[in-house]
């Protein structure tokens, strides 16, 4: 399949106009759906079939670590408490699944844990912590889908914790992208044990899948998945001189070519992009007119350091455009979305960003309100 170039604003679910072509087209990759995304923007460089509903496999378990992370960060559960392990999370030791080999009926620490689902993709891992943070699986499912759903992942549907085929459980390979980025922002304290290449449970060492960790020091995370209904898969992120990028495949042939195709499109995005830094966290970047305010204006700007990934030699052509909501009315809390910024080169779009309210309007008394409303019946 040839990739499209494709630049889409990290904001919105489909992409944007396609962008100007690299100078060097973008490599084929044999698989069902693919996708290489900048982590800082969440641009897609180069996609094929990328909100296709596919079986994930053991890519499930990155929602599944995420959940763990976030309640680990929020104080739900602590790294040293004890997590049992029932008969439905037991793993017989089948070759068709992959197992942490956790004994029945015994308990292993929330971080073993942890570092089972990532390193070693224990399906009773992924079992076990379900039933402890959600009571059952099915239950711990829906925690899934709610979480997927608040990320932006429209075409994704859990139906279990560890990605074992199951009907209606699937996933696109920009949802997982999405969710990569999030474990990547959300989960740092973590993130680092994506990058681990072995861990050893119960006199048990096991290597983490991911080829790529073993070849390429620039990658570091994150998830392999393998069902003979989804093919081999594999989500990676790797980061170069200051730029992170994340690539996902799916459904491809093999264990090599997941490897291969992931580097490729690595080598690809990094020698073919470079980063335009545009605006600065909290600086005003436009002002939009309010009314019934105690203020007649408020100042917009990007809630975060933004920049865009450009082919190389056009990050001095990038030009930004703030387009204010009409009819902003107060009260107007600070931080709250009130337009969007455009980047665009030669009037091609490559990516927008929400701007929000830099200060609060309050709401204005009541002369001030009135006079505004008669003022407007005479426009």
């Amino acid at each position: 399949m040839q990739a499209a170039l494709i630049l889409a604003a990290s904001c919105l679910a489909a992409p944007l106009t396609a962008a100007a072509q690299t100078l060097v087209p973008p490599p084929a990759i044999e698989a069902k759906a693919y996708l290489l995304m900048d982590f800082e923007s969440g641009q897609i460089l180069m996609a094929s079939n990328a909100d296709q509903a596919l079986p994930p496999a053991s890519l499930t378990k990155m929602m599944t670590s995420y959940i763990v992370e976030q309640a680990l960060k929020s104080g739900r559960i602590k790294p040293n408490d004890m997590i049992s392990v029932s008969e439905h999370a037991w793993c017989r030791g089948s070759s068709t699944e992959s197992c942490m080999y956790l004994p029945l009926n015994g308990q292993a620490s929330v971080m073993d844990m942890l570092r089972g689902i990532i390193i070693q993709s224990g399906n009773d891992a992924s079992k076990a912590v379900a039933e402890h943070l959600g009571g059952t699986e099915e239950a711990f499912a829906q925690l899934m889908n709610k979480e997927a759903k608040r990320l932006g992942m429209t075409r994704t549907q859990f139906a279990n914790a560890t990605g074992l085929p199951a009907p209606n459980h699937l996933a696109s390979a920009r949802d997982l992208g999405i969710l990569a980025r999030a474990i990547i922002r959300d989960s740092s304290e973590y993130y680092s044990i994506y990058a681990e290449k072995e861990f050893k449970f119960n006199g048990i060492k096991q290597g983490n899948r991911n080829a790529l960790l073993y070849t390429d020091p620039t990658v570091d995370g994150l998830k392999t998945g393998h069902t003979s209904e989804a093919g081999f898969c594999l989500v990676a992120s790797a980061r170069r001189n200051g730029m992170r990028l994340i690539s996902v495949v799916m459904g491809s042939q093999s264990m090599q070519s997941r490897a291969d195709q992931t580097r490729a499109m690595f080598n690809w995005g990094f020698s073919s992009f470079e980063s335009a830094n545009l605006l600065k966290a909290q600086a005003p970047a436009g002002v939009g007119a309010v009314r019934f305010g105690v203020a007649d204006q408020v100042r917009a700007g990007v809630a975060r350091d933004w920049s865009v990934l450009v082919p190389r030699g056009q990050a001095a052509q990038v030009r930004t455009a703030v387009q204010m909501q009409p009819n902003l009315t107060a009260p107007i809390a600070k931080g709250a979305v009130v337009g969007k910024v455009v980047a665009s080169v030669n009037g091609k779009t490559l990516a927008e960003q929400p701007v929000v309210a830099l200060e609060a309007v309050e709401r204005a008394g009541f002369f001030k309100r009135s006079w505004q409303q008669l003022q407007g019946l005479f426009r």
